[in-house]
């Protein structure tokens, strides 16, 4: 369930910053028009994203640990902006998905999705804890 609501709040973040002109972060919906593909292409570019951010994330945070210390966390601005780009890398392959300009707004629009996902999971985060603490 988790993981569910994890790639809907991605979703929508991606979409968020879609709307951001300035990043330079396009969707391309799978096939070209309408709402429903755009919703069902911005679904799966949520599950993707957070498939990388698990795999490739928790590897590239794991040998980066010396980099955290150096910078004071600065670098995982870095990191999240190059797993961004990871993710319209491999969806650039399919012709449809994630397309992102320059690796500095890419960098951005990842620090907005993280804000965008730190505000959510303050949301959901207390009805966990109201629920466990119920039963």
């Amino acid at each position: 369930m988790r993981f569910l609501i994890r790639v809907v709040v991605n979703a929508f973040a991606i979409w968020v910053v879609s709307l951001i002109t300035v990043l330079e972060v396009r969707v391309t919906p799978y096939p070209p028009g309408g709402q429903i593909p755009l919703i069902v292409t911005l679904i799966a570019l949520g599950a993707l994203f957070a498939i990388v951010n698990t795999i490739i994330g928790t590897v590239v945070r794991i040998v980066a640990i010396p980099l955290y210390i150096i910078t004071l966390g600065l670098i995982s601005l870095v990191i999240n902006g190059f797993l961004l780009w990871i993710t319209a890398w491999i969806t650039g392959f399919w012709g449809w998905g994630l397309h992102v300009g320059g690796f500095g707004w890419t960098i951005l629009a990842a620090l907005i999705i993280a804000i965008i996902n730190a505000i959510f999971n303050a949301i959901l985060r207390p009805q966990r804890r109201r629920r466990d603490r119920d039963r």
